[in-house]
C-alpha cells in the first residue's frame, strides 16, 4: 500500500469514529479472544489455545479469535443499554485470500436502541452522506459517483428472485428442495442431490441474483427468508427483519432487527450448535447459558429493542478509493 492510500485508509477509519462519536454512541473495545462462541454455521472461526505458564496447576484452555464483536456487545446491551459501536479485527477460517476476501480483516459493528433493521438503514445512509461529504479533497478529486451517493436502492429478496432467476424464491422454497433444484437446473446450475432448501437459496443467490444487481447506485437487499437461520427477529410473511448493502457489486454490510426473545435465542443456539457441532471444521465452545443475558434482571428493564449492523471497513475503503481488490487497501495483505 502507497503512503497516500495508507493515509485515505486512516482518514476513513477516522471519519467513521468522528459520525458516530457526534451521535453519542459509547466506542467499545472488547476481547478478540472468546472462551466460546455464537455458533454461526455459514463460517469457520480460528482456534487459539491459551498454554498457561510452566509450572502451573491449569491445564492449557482453548479459545477463538471472534468473527465478530458481536458476542461480547450483546453482554454490554444487556447491562448498560446504550447505543455503541466498535472498530475492530475480526477472523474467519476457510475464506478465500485476495479480491474481496481475508482471513483477518477490519469490521465496524453498530447497534442503536430502540430501533429497527429500518432505522439502521437510515442510519447508514447518513453514514455514507458523512464519509462522501468529508472525503471529496482526498478520495474524489471530481464529482462524487453515483454509484456511492444514498438514497440506497431497496430490492425485496422476493423481488430479486422474481426479476434476475425468474421464479418466487417464496412459492418455490414452500415445495421444497425438489422445485428449488428444478430452478437451479433451469438456470444452468448442476446443485447436488443432498442440497436442502437454504443451501440451494443461497447457490442460487450467488450464481444467478447476486451478480445481477445494479452498480450504478447502492443496493440494500431486505427481508431476507425466514428458513436461512440468524439473529434477526421474524418479519411478515416468512421473512427475517434483516438487510445487506451492496456497492459496485460488493457486499458490504449485514444489519438484522436483532432477535430479543431468551426462547428464540435459546432454540437458535442449540439448532444451530448442533449442526456445529456436526458440520464444523474447526468446532469450538458453546454458551449454553447465552440466551439468559436476554431475560429481565430484578429491578431492570428487559434486553432492550435493537438493531445492530456490521460493515466491512476494508472492503468500505476498497469500494471509497475506487481500488480493484482488498488486498490493496490493506497494510500488509496476509
Amino acid at each position: 500500500m502507497d503512503l497516500e492510500l495508507l493515509r485515505e485508509r486512516a482518514r476513513i477509519i477516522r471519519e467513521l469514529r468522528n459520525f458516530f462519536d457526534r451521535r453519542n454512541y459509547l466506542e467499545t473495545d472488547t476481547p478478540l479472544l472468546a472462551p466460546d462462541l455464537i455458533p454461526e454455521t455459514s463460517l469457520e472461526v480460528f482456534e487459539s489455545p491459551w498454554i498457561p505458564p510452566r509450572g502451573s496447576r491449569r491445564g492449557e484452555e482453548k479459545l477463538w479469535l471472534v468473527p465478530s464483536p458481536e458476542i461480547w456487545m450483546k453482554k454490554l446491551i444487556a447491562r448498560h443499554r446504550v447505543n455503541m459501536y466498535q472498530i475492530c479485527r475480526c477472523f474467519r477460517n476457510t475464506e478465500s485470500r485476495g479480491r474481496r476476501h481475508s482471513p483477518e480483516f477490519t469490521m465496524l459493528e453498530y447497534y442503536a436502541m430502540d430501533a429497527d433493521y429500518l432505522d439502521s438503514l437510515r442510519l447508514t445512509e447518513d453514514l455514507f452522506s458523512h464519509l462522501l461529504k468529508t472525503l471529496p479533497g482526498g478520495a474524489f478529486p471530481g464529482k462524487i459517483p453515483a454509484a456511492l451517493r444514498p438514497p440506497f436502492t431497496r430490492i425485496t429478496i422476493e423481488g430479486a428472485f422474481e426479476r434476475w432467476a425468474g421464479f418466487s424464491l417464496a412459492a418455490k422454497a414452500a415445495e421444497g428442495p425438489p422445485a428449488m433444484a428444478a430452478e437451479a437446473r433451469r438456470l444452468g446450475l448442476d446443485p447436488p442431490p443432498d442440497l436442502d432448501t437454504a443451501a440451494l437459496y443461497d447457490l442460487i443467490f450467488i450464481h444467478a441474483v447476486e451478480p445481477s444487481l445494479p452498480r450504478d447506485r447502492p443496493v440494500a437487499l431486505m427481508d431476507y427468508p425466514a428458513f436461512v437461520p440468524c439473529l434477526a427477529k421474524n418479519g411478515p410473511g416468512m421473512v427475517k427483519e434483516r438487510w445487506e448493502l451492496y456497492v459496485r457489486g460488493v457486499e458490504l454490510a449485514n444489519c438484522y432487527s436483532e432477535e430479543t426473545d431468551p426462547g428464540e435465542i435459546r432454540r437458535y443456539f442449540e439448532t444451530e450448535g448442533r449442526t456445529k457441532e456436526q458440520n464444523a471444521l474447526v468446532r469450538h465452545r458453546i454458551d449454553g447459558e447465552y440466551w439468559k443475558i436476554f431475560l429481565p434482571r430484578a429491578g431492570e428493564a428487559p434486553f432492550p429493542r435493537c438493531s445492530g449492523t456490521a460493515l466491512g471497513v476494508d472492503r468500505l475503503i476498497m469500494v471509497l478509493t475506487d481500488t480493484s481488490s482488498i488486498d490493496g487497501v490493506l497494510p500488509f495483505p496476509l
